[in-house]
């Protein structure tokens, strides 16, 4: 009985201290918008009030925060944002905001219309290339890597697409095993002939059900990242 209640004391000191634990800075500070909420408005129709976890549990891709998500193509200095430079402050401030489903060319059955950008867009803490790493979300199977793309097949059966990587600086090679949190390469602004803003692509595959129908399609990863990344911010990632 003694040591039931040694046990059940200790349990309940342990969580008296995590709850204690007090919000870091960064946390005070993180915001974002609801999932579907698409800015600017004239970036297309986002998925509205899907805010299901397709990926419960995966680690944050980059490797440290500070880390943005929003629009490129639409943001200060994109190809359809307002005028000014890719590296504006304002591009680097919160609050995040869901691009899954911005106006794009490739099909996508889950965005409205049919067609959407397939993930989201993340900017590293600067505007600085080739400084900051991207990780692997979770355990997994390294297969493909491109001029600037890795693909990562995790444990639990989704693959993982990191787009605008620097090529010489990829880790990891196809066929190899990696381990949640292993570092894969840095974040660039690389497009093959073509340059981009630098950031990190991010965007989840998986089968799922729709029309009743198995399907393996590219789900939303905003609601995902968000879960991720406040347990980043906590120290627990």
């Amino acid at each position: 009985m003694r040591t039931v209640l040694i046990i059940s004391m200790l349990f309940f000191f342990s969580a008296c201290v995590q709850k204690a634990t007090p919000q870091t800075e960064e946390e005070k500070k993180f915001s974002y918008y609801p999932a579907g909420q698409l800015s600017p408005e004239k970036s297309g129709d986002g998925r509205n009030g899907d805010n299901y976890i397709y990926a419960p549990g995966i680690r944050f891709p980059i490797e440290a925060a500070p880390a943005y998500i929003n629009s490129q193509v639409y943001g200060i200095g994109g190809l359809h944002g307002a005028r000014g430079s890719l590296c504006d402050e304002k591009n680097y401030q919160y609050p995040w905001s869901d691009n899954y489903c911005e106006k794009r060319r490739w099909g996508m059955p889950l965005c409205p219309g049919g067609k959407g950008h397939q993930g989201v867009d993340i900017r590293t803490a600067t505007c600085e290339k080739n400084k900051y790493y991207t990780v692997a979300v979770e355990n997994g199977l390294i297969t493909y890597i491109g001029k600037y793309t890795v693909k990562l097949r995790g444990d639990s059966g989704r693959t993982y697409r990191y787009l605008h990587m620097n090529s010489s600086s990829i880790l990891v090679r196809s066929g190899q095993k990696v381990k949640r949190g292993e570092r894969l390469g840095l974040v660039s602004n690389n497009m093959g002939s073509t340059k981009t803003s630098i950031h990190l692509h991010f965007d989840m595959k998986q089968t799922i059900k729709i029309d009743g129908k198995s399907k393996t399609v590219y789900v939303p990863p905003y609601t995902s990242l968000i879960d991720a990344y406040k347990r980043l911010l906590h120290g627990n990632p």
